[in-house]
């Protein structure tokens, strides 16, 4: 470890996931396949929605935002690890790691807030059906997805002014795969009291219960309009239109929750790291999978595009 007798740095070390020299290639090679994977995926979703208009709907103009939301956020975290197999550099800027953890931040703020906003859409879809074009009209959706992208953008710049005034250093090192906001807290010999703080309100209320009150407001009016349908193929039928935002909501809550809830010990450090590989890697991964397998109206305009593009392909011929 490089020790900086308590004075400003220049850069720091990331450590990585794994010191063991075996493990590089493999490493290197799983991150960069879930990076291609990721962006293939997202990018798939964001050219299906935009070519099929039967996909024009507020449900999936909020997917586009989710999946664009997705590919910057693994960029923002993966690259390090991929530049750094090619490289052989474990630096990173002090200016570019307060620009990672800005981003990181930004991008799960953001997340968490449209699929609130996707939740707010299924209960209207479900509980109001009639008004439903009305209520989620274009203009309606555009402001909320305003709202969602700059509050996500604002909420986590008090935290990064505070960092912004840590004046010293014990140690460079930065045992992770990238700039974690915890990780440089935990360098600093400045008081971090003010950051505790903040860090309370942003991911304790900002971040997790306000948008899990209004998430469960949603599902509780969407449960009971499901249990007031008298038959059970219907019950299933309109449960099934909502699990995929269900399934995201949860998986994404619960590993985010047993990796920045509990409380914090050198034994669990490379657990965490396996748990923020999960999140900022299998996760993108996995919401267009689950929106996209789980979904029919992706699937049928996914075999409509492809119908098209061979009439297309036999009339050139």
């Amino acid at each position: 470890m490089e020790t900086l007798n308590e004075t400003m740095v220049a850069y720091f070390i990331i450590k990585g996931i794994s010191d063991s020299p075996k493990l590089q290639v493999p490493i290197f090679l799983l991150v960069l396949v879930i990076y291609l994977i990721t962006c293939c995926s997202n990018m798939a979703i964001l050219l299906l929605v935009s070519l099929d208009h039967h996909l024009h709907t507020p449900m999936y103009f909020f997917l586009c935002n989710l999946s664009v939301i997705d590919i910057f956020s693994s960029t923002t975290t993966l690259h390090k690890i991929i530049f750094t197999f090619v490289t052989g550099d474990r630096t990173i800027s002090y200016v570019t790691c307060i620009i990672q953890m800005y981003l990181f931040g930004c991008f799960v703020c953001d997340e968490l807030l449209f699929l609130t906003a996707m939740s707010y859409d299924r209960y209207v879809a479900i509980c109001n059906p009639l008004r439903y074009t009305v209520v989620m009209s274009r203009p309606v959706c555009s402001l909320l997805a305003t709202v969602c992208w700059v509050l996500g953008f604002l909420e986590i710049m008090p935290l990064i002014l505070v960092l912004l005034g840590f004046t010293c250093y014990r140690s460079n090192v930065i045992n992770h795969f990238f700039c974690d906001p915890i990780q440089v807290m935990n360098l600093t010999c400045s008081d971090t009291f003010i950051f505790e703080i903040l860090l309370i309100v942003e991911v304790m209320l900002l971040m997790s219960v306000v948008p899990i009150i209004l998430k469960c407001t949603s599902y509780v009016f969407i449960i009971v309009t499901i249990l007031r349908i008298r038959s059970t193929a219907g019950r299933l039928k309109t449960f099934y239109t909502c699990s995929s935002h269900l399934t995201v909501v949860i998986l994404l809550y619960t590993t985010l929750s047993y990796q920045y809830l509990r409380p914090p010990s050198k034994d669990n450090l490379d657990e965490n790291k396996l748990f923020s590989l999960f999140n900022t890697a299998a996760i993108p991964i996995l919401n267009p999978l689950i929106y996209s397998l789980k979904n029919n109206d992706v699937k049928v305009a996914l075999r409509r595009q492809l119908r098209c593009f061979k009439t297309m392909k036999n009339c050139d011929e």
